[in-house]
């Protein structure tokens, strides 16, 4: 399988240089998309050798970053996609490992949740909640068997993804993706990864710092993920971000 590693990027200067060389070592064709960024990372990126980019020109959202990726992934012809943070979460040594698990899946996602690792550190406290109970409101609703509906460390056969319609550009887009995924009949896995909360008091953003806004935005989206009509038509490239040539 011919494999790109996607890292999208908002506003990560401490860590995008450090990210991508631990990527290098794992990957050979990466592709950031950097989300808007307004603090020197879209500087620092533009000096990176040997890394495809997308910028949107805006700050768009999380979902609208890997929405990019997925048009990228697609229009590009690859086989898998890999989906990685650039907050210093996510070890680019579980790369080899997401890829294996691949041969029997068409989604494998990481979990934080289904073992324990030596470097593991505390949750937040509100975080570890809200993820606990919407995991099992898609377990309950849709059949699956998740413990981590949040990671973002995932693998994805390109195959799989080009049956989605996603629309969803905020935080909560994996739970449409989830919903989405589950009605399609895709074949799903988790293997665990290291819980790395490096700043655990990063915050969301506007109404989703507050627990009780963000269960509630969650809930929507996959209320209105569940009432959206299936569609079945393959997606093709729906490009919302302006690429910038490969550098070798």
């Amino acid at each position: 399988m011919r494999w790109l590693t996607a890292i999208p990027v908002y506003n990560e200067i401490r860590h995008v240089q450090h990210v991508l060389a631990e990527v290098r070592k794992y990957s050979s064709d990466i592709l950031v998309i950097d989300d808007g960024s307004t603090d020197g990372t879209s500087t620092i990126l533009a000096a990176e050798p040997a890394i495809a980019l997308v910028r949107h020109p805006r700050n768009r959202g999380y979902g609208a970053a890997i929405c990019s990726a997925f048009e990228y992934a697609i229009a590009t012809g690859y086989d898998g996609l890999i989906t990685m943070d650039c907050d210093g979460q996510h070890e680019p040594s579980r790369i080899p490992v997401l890829r294996e698990a691949i041969h029997d899946a068409d989604i494998v996602s990481g979990s934080r949740y289904l073992r324990d690792f030596r470097q593991n550190t505390p949750a937040p406290s509100d975080r570890r909640f809200i993820n606990a109970i919407i995991t099992a409101e898609l377990n309950r609703r849709f059949g699956l068997n998740l413990t981590d509906a949040f990671c973002g460390f995932k693998a994805y056969r390109v195959s799989a993804i080009t049956r989605f319609r996603l629309s969803e550009t905020g935080w909560g887009m994996p739970l449409q993706l989830w919903v989405q995924a589950a009605r399609l009949g895709l074949r799903i896995k988790e293997i665990g990864v290291p819980r790395l909360y490096l700043d655990p008091n990063r915050a969301f953003g506007g109404v989703l710092n507050h627990p009780e806004e963000r269960l509630a935005y969650y809930r929507a989206i996959i209320d209105a993920a569940e009432a959206a009509p299936l569609l079945v038509d393959p997606m093709t490239p729906d490009r919302h971000y302006e690429f910038c040539p490969e550098r070798r």
